[in-house]
């Protein structure tokens, strides 16, 4: 399916033509202080627009309860934040993690930590101890602020150097044996007024880590240098206005909603949504309703559920979302078409890395071509390639690993993982480790992860496109497929499916996807077996992990 959309700004060649003198001083553009003298992501995501009652935190607890706080609130608070901070001996480069649900306090941890200079690292609370034990174990943190619920998890947690704990509490809730100090009487105790202190641009401000889908994560360093980046994504590909509504589904604990649910909104003088509760799909339909969000971004995880409760579920929201963005894995063009369908709203994949933020999308505001299937085009700013084996430049048409440029990708800001040399960083490239494809028109297809790529009889099968045709079937919910070892082909398409309600499980509904695959695909591409399931193992993120497929297959 392919597209042509009107342009917001202008064609995606003229603004990648104008990335091609990238210096210095476009660099400085990008920032509203003085660049020489130095940065503070606290002023760039906050201060700049505390002025009158802006809007910065439209926050919603699981309860329904309702906060609005301004720039000028959060910049108070995270003054207060920033004291307690520096009279614990905390300051510039130190680490600061947050073990927290979607709250306000969240974010006041957040800017707090900025404005004095520190670090922040992000703890998924979905992670149990020793998840939490090996990131802190990275980051060597200094403070870790929790609540009651996810504080005994750092009681199994043991690691060279134990953080200070501040534990965020209603008066008077019981310490359950607890001495922590506590958030809010620390504040209240505190001036709120600190000034920022001032980083260089290549000095740390986030520290993230890898999802551990192929390992043990990694810790990736984020320099401030990335505002520039993320600033980028949220103006071109998200299309972000100033009179958006903005809903980024995604958990805080992750890139993609620190990164795109705070940092990027923020930085942009824009109100940014919350919702504290778990995501179902009436949940969501009716926060999208009652808070009349028209820009929405998330995982096609959220997506696929919004489906398969039907059009009538969709029906109460059509009309409201002017756009909505993809992260995470590739849309298949039926969850482009049912988005058009029955939201009436445009749907664009988006790809990217923790390492990288995003640098491949269809971009909502410049003006091309859009694919159903496709990650769309280089992010301006950056330069992608197609590598083969021998880091080859590739032509239109022959799969190979997505690379970014180093030379001709000025706001690239990944340079390594955390005290840990990286193969991905070599010949002048950033290799992705995604198997992709380069299309006559400049896109990029996504075709799977390297380690993803099925070999079977002699074909190389990207899992992607087999995903795709299953998840078009009226039965399928879900798709994930992977390469089973075979004596005779190598490999074998093997397929695992979530299916819709309705539907039961039988050989014959097994030999009727098969067949639909083969017809829509090729002979040697289609599942030779399919395992029907309650639910995909995924990361806490959303991504299907097919290694635990694999060692059931």
């Amino acid at each position: 399916m392919t597209v042509s959309k009107p342009s917001e700004s202008f064609a995606v060649e003229a603004y990648q033509a104008a990335w091609d003198g990238f210096d210095l001083e476009a660099l400085k553009a990008l920032f509203d202080g003085d660049f020489d003298a130095g940065i503070n992501a606290c002023i760039e995501c906050c201060d700049r627009y505390a002025v009158g009652d802006k809007v910065a935190l439209d926050w919603t607890g699981a309860d329904g309860r309702r906060e609005l706080f301004t720039f000028a609130q959060l910049k108070a608070a995270s003054a207060q934040f920033a004291n307690y901070l520096t009279d614990l001996g905390i300051g510039p480069g130190d680490v600061v993690a947050g073990l927290l649900p979607r709250t306000p306090e969240l974010v006041v941890t957040i800017l707090g930590t900025w404005r004095a200079g520190a670090v922040y690292q992000p703890l998924f609370t979905a992670f149990g101890g020793k998840a939490i034990e090996h990131r802190l174990g990275i980051s060597r943190a200094k403070l870790v602020v929790t609540d009651r619920i996810n504080r005994p998890k750092l009681d199994e947690v043991t690691v060279e150097q134990p953080p200070r704990i501040l534990r965020v509490a209603p008066l008077g809730e019981p310490a359950n044996g607890y001495a922590d100090p506590i958030f809010h009487r620390e504040l209240s105790e505190r001036s709120d007024r600190f000034e920022p202190v001032l980083r260089n641009a290549d000095d740390l401000f986030l520290l993230m880590s890898t999802s551990g889908t192929t390992g043990l994560p990694k810790g990736v360093p984020v320099p401030l240098f990335a505002l520039a980046a993320f600033r980028a994504y949220m103006k071109d590909a998200v299309g972000l206005n100033p009179d958006d509504t903005f809903w980024n589904i995604a958990d805080p604990g992750w890139a993609y909603g620190l990164y795109y649910g705070i940092t990027g909104p923020l930085s942009m003088g824009c109100t940014t949504l919350l919702l504290d509760a778990p995501f179902t799909v009436e949940s969501a339909y009716n926060f999208i309703r009652e808070r009349g969000v028209t820009n929405l971004a998330g995982a096609p995880t959220a997506y696929r559920l919004l489906m398969a409760a039907g059009p009538e579920a969709a029906a109460a929201v059509k009309g409201h979302l002017r756009v909505v963005s993809s992260a995470g894995e590739p849309l298949n063009a039926e969850v482009f078409r049912w988005f058009r369908e029955h939201l009436d709203a445009p749907i664009y994949d988006h790809y990217g890395q923790t390492e990288t933020g995003m640098v491949v999308n269809n971009h909502h505001r410049l003006e091309h071509s859009v694919r159903g299937g496709s990650a769309g085009f280089a992010m301006p700013g950056y330069r992608v390639a197609v590598l083969d084996e021998q880091d080859q430049e590739l032509p239109a048409g022959k799969p190979g690993i997505l690379a970014v440029d180093i030379a001709k990708s000025p706001i690239l800001w990944f340079t390594g993982y955390w005290q840990k040399d990286t193969p991905a960083l070599r010949n002048g490239y950033y290799l992705t480790g995604d198997t992709v494809m380069l299309e006559q028109d400049g896109s990029i297809s996504f075709v799977g992860r390297s380690d993803d790529i099925i070999t079977s009889s002699g074909y190389r099968i990207g899992p992607f496109d087999v995903e795709s045709a299953l998840i078009e079937h009226p039965a399928v919910m879900e798709a994930a497929v992977i390469g089973k070892p075979d004596p005779e082909r190598t490999e074998i398409v093997k397929a695992f499916i979530v299916l819709n309600k309705g539907f039961d499980a039988s050989d014959a509904l097994s030999e009727e996807l098969a067949q639909y695959v083969k017809k829509r695909m090729s002979a040697h591409a289609y599942p030779r077996e399919i395992t029907f399931m309650d639910s995909l193992p995924k990361t806490p993120s959303g991504k299907v992990q097919r290694f635990m497929l694999r060692e059931q297959a």
